[in-house]
């Protein structure tokens, strides 16, 4: 045993509150510390795998600038891409829906709107074999400058 229950319980608070790209820098310092032991301790301490301290301890000894001062803690690029990215065509079929169904302001080309529900979309994109949800038809509206009517009431005097 390297560290009293007071040190171990205090290092485990402070590795918490940092950044992904800390936490394994952080390991590493402390695991090169301990010397021979030392990164199967901290990894066992700090729950981090060791992959992750030899990781950390590599960067250390890289020092190259590009490393040490980087803002971002993930590549670019990452995640699920959206629907207009996956399906080429996706806002033309989206306007051959709305063909028949949109309405406008004659006082204005701006203002338009259709009179189709979310999902009445959906499903007419469905029925040409494009399959999104509401979400997407949300943005898709968005984008093609449709906005959302609501009936006003009007005051009798």
């Amino acid at each position: 045993m390297y560290y009293s229950d007071e040190i171990t319980a205090l290092m485990l608070q402070h590795h918490q509150s940092l950044s992904e790209k800390d936490k394994r820098r952080y390991a590493a310092i402390e695991a090169v510390k301990l010397g021979r032991g030392g990164i199967i301790y901290i990894a066992r301490i700090l729950g981090v795998d060791r992959n992750t301290i030899a990781k950390g301890i590599k960067e250390l000894k890289n020092k190259s600038e590009p490393t040490l001062n980087q803002q971002r803690i993930r590549r670019p690029g990452g995640g699920r891409k959206t629907r207009d990215s996956q399906i080429a065509d996706l806002n033309e079929r989206f306007l051959e829906v709305l063909k028949n169904h949109t309405a406008g302001d004659p006082m204005s080309e701006k203002i338009k709107w259709t009179n189709l529900t979310h999902q009445q979309i959906v499903e007419g994109l469905k029925a040409q074999e494009t399959i999104v949800s509401t979400t997407v038809v949300k943005k898709l509206l968005k984008k093609n400058g449709y906005v959302k009517r609501k009936a006003q009431k009007q005051q009798t005097t």
